[in-house]
């Protein structure tokens, strides 16, 4: 730990409790203390101070932890012990964890576990470009018309935003594979909506160089040595800044809107 200590949220994040962002919430609950009292947002842990988390020491996980998991529907991405079905208790994992980003309640797939809060900074943001794998499978035919529309952005106006060209390739008479830089809410879902389509299932296979492979469904593996080493190359070069998503005029959502 340096001389002048380090943020809170970094603390805690390095420690395996939670992501930075979850940590400034958790601080701004007062679930936290230093020495015995409250910490303040942009608090600073020194060397030798006590940090508790509702109540519990916590110290820093030496062991690299790095998990790959395959999430069943049903199962939320929160470490929140209040959500029933979360995925911290689903694992039982012996050590602590909390997942990389998110996963939806009705989506299946992979979902990448870690104690080290560095490592989610920099696959996480946006604005690093790192790749998603889906595959899905819709309610009705895929058509030529669909997967041009879903590659070439799609207008979300309830989110603001336009979603980002990617690649998109029919791989079944219902199913497609889509390959996203983004981590909107429902995503992916939005976007099919947006065509007249609903999804019906669908399924993380890779992120980055990590793919679910064939692990089965509710299981967890440890990510090997060779990907972890491949992951730290895609990411050595990753910024911890966030991007703001592009906006585009309220006129050209009403207009887009009343397209569907």
């Amino acid at each position: 730990m340096e001389e002048n200590g380090i943020r809170i949220n970094k603390f805690l994040s390095e420690a395996g409790v939670c992501s930075r962002r979850e940590a400034d919430r958790q601080v701004e609950l007062g679930n936290i203390t230093i020495d015995g009292k409250v910490a303040e947002t942009g608090a600073r842990v020194l060397p030798g101070q006590t940090v508790l988390f509702q109540g519990k020491k916590v110290s820093k996980e030496e062991e690299m932890i790095l998990i790959a998991f395959h999430k069943p529907v049903g199962i939320v991405c929160t470490a929140e012990k209040r959500e029933k079905n979360n995925v911290i208790d689903y694992i039982n994992y012996p050590k602590r964890i909390y997942p990389i980003g998110r996963l939806d309640k009705d989506s299946e797939g992979l979902l990448l576990l870690t104690n080290n809060g560095d490592i989610v900074n920099k696959m996480m943001r946006s604005g690093n470009m790192h790749e998603k794998e889906y595959i899905v499978t819709v309610n009705r035919p895929v058509t030529e018309s669909f997967i041009h529309g879903l590659a070439n952005g799609v207008p979300l106006a309830e989110l603001n935003t336009m979603t980002r060209k990617c690649h998109v390739k029919q791989i079944g008479k219902k199913q497609f594979k889509i390959i996203l830089t983004q981590g909107l809410n429902r995503q992916i879902r939005r976007m099919c909506e947006y065509f007249g389509y609903r999804v019906e299932k669908l399924v993380r296979t890779r992120i980055m160089n990590i793919e679910l492979g064939d692990l089965p469904v509710g299981t967890y593996r440890d990510v090997t040595t060779e990907e972890y080493r491949q992951l730290l190359s895609l990411i050595k070069d990753s910024s911890n800044e966030t991007v703001i998503p592009k906006k585009y005029p309220k006129s050209e959502r009403m207009k887009e809107k009343s397209k569907k």
